[in-house]
């Protein structure tokens, strides 16, 4: 009888802690819709307190970002669409508009779509000019990643086989989306089984205000960066490193983001404003600040923090009131900001940058995190 409790009580406390760390999680989820072929899509809530974000199987999209001002209201900051229909129409469209997923296999912009590798040179899907961005028209935005709860978020991962939109390299890819402490983490993680290139990001909009209240031009910017990389009429960086000392570029100390936005500067007008990559001061060595967002009505306040070497600023110039979000509201241009943590753009053409070569053997492995409060 004695060896029969024992079991039956063994079993009941380790019932109770896979419970407690269930409830620890504080991780839901639930069918968010099905693709047009009927595959179904998941949708993840994690919550942590008065932060609740919601991530989704279909592109790895940070669908909802749920932040108290500093009146305990809590908004949702990140743009977005209400339901799967909304972000599969976005993508079949020309003007794909990554309102929140994965982006890879490489984030940013790869000239002419094409590289060098090993001696053997790889072309690309082109999707923007006569460049690469962010994947391809087939990047890791569209496709279904499998998804798992795990404690305090979800798990996501994702076998980009070999010479899936031209990269080399079977890639197994795994993201995790956790939430702690009012703290968004994104943990990057991948291997190849051949010579390949990476850079992932997350490619999230954000307004401090609340999706679709409004611009950003009232958010004060803090970037940790005395550098950025000067860019062609393309967007795609010349391999200089210039200054920020004396441009609109500079943001080492807390500016609003329209103060100068329309200046009558050579890489603001190519770009229509701010969508530049700054490199950040830290070097990419460890995870540390690299961005502060304000927005003083509200008063919440945004820090992102990463272990890359860049920081490509966005200040959504190019919305024109034909994507229309969540509860139906036009994005205007300027209505959200990004701030995609990153390697360079076009590195592979550029020696003199951090390297996105990845070998067998080798771990790709990066980490970067949104932390909220308000003052």
């Amino acid at each position: 009888m004695n060896i029969v409790w024992k079991l039956m009580t063994s079993a009941l406390w380790l019932a109770l802690c896979a419970a407690a760390v269930e409830g620890k999680s504080n991780v839901k989820k639930e069918v968010f819709g099905k693709l047009p072929d009927g595959t179904p899509i998941d949708i993840y809530t994690l919550s942590d307190g008065p932060v609740e974000a919601q991530v989704m199987n279909y592109g790895g999209y940070l669908v909802s970002l749920k932040v108290p001002d500093r009146n305990g209201k809590s908004e949702n900051v990140v743009l977005g669409f209400d339901n799967l229909d909304g972000y599969v129409n976005n993508n079949t469209h020309k003007g794909t508009a990554y309102l929140g997923p994965i982006v890879g296999r490489y984030a940013n912009r790869i000239a002419n779509g094409s590289f060098e590798l090993g001696g053997k040179k790889y072309s690309l899907a082109v999707n923007n000019g006569p460049n690469a961005l962010h994947g391809g028209p087939h990047g890791f935005h569209i496709v279904v990643w499998k998804g798992q709860a795990i404690p305090d978020g979800v798990e996501l991962t994702y076998l980009s086989r070999d010479g899936e939109e031209g990269y080399p390299g079977n890639l197994s890819v795994v993201v995790r989306y956790t939430m702690k402490q009012g703290t968004l983490k994104i943990d990057y993680a991948a291997t190849t089984d051949k010579d390949t290139i990476l850079n992932l990001t997350n490619h999230s909009y954000f307004n401090l205000k609340g999706a679709g209240k409004g611009n950003i031009l009232d958010h004060d910017l803090r970037l940790h960066a005395s550098r950025f990389t000067w860019a062609d009429s393309t967007l795609v960086p010349t391999g200089e490193l210039k200054s920020v000392e004396g441009t609109p570029l500079d943001f080492r100390n807390s500016t609003r983001i329209g103060e100068r936005i329309d200046s009558d500067y050579e890489q603001l007008r190519v770009a229509g404003g701010y969508d530049q990559n700054w490199v950040l001061d830290s070097g990419g060595r460890e995870l540390t600040e690299a961005a502060e967002v304000y927005e003083p009505t509200t008063g919440r306040v945004m820090r992102v923090l990463t272990d890359q070497p860049g920081v490509q600023f966005y200040s959504g110039n190019f919305f024109d009131g034909t994507i229309k979000g969540k509860a139906g509201i036009a994005y205007q241009r300027r209505y959200g900001l990004c701030l995609e943590t990153q390697h360079f753009p076009d590195s592979p053409h550029h020696p003199n940058f951090p390297s996105t070569e990845l070998k067998p053997g080798q771990r790709f492995h990066t980490v970067t995190a949104f932390s909220f409060s308000t003052r």
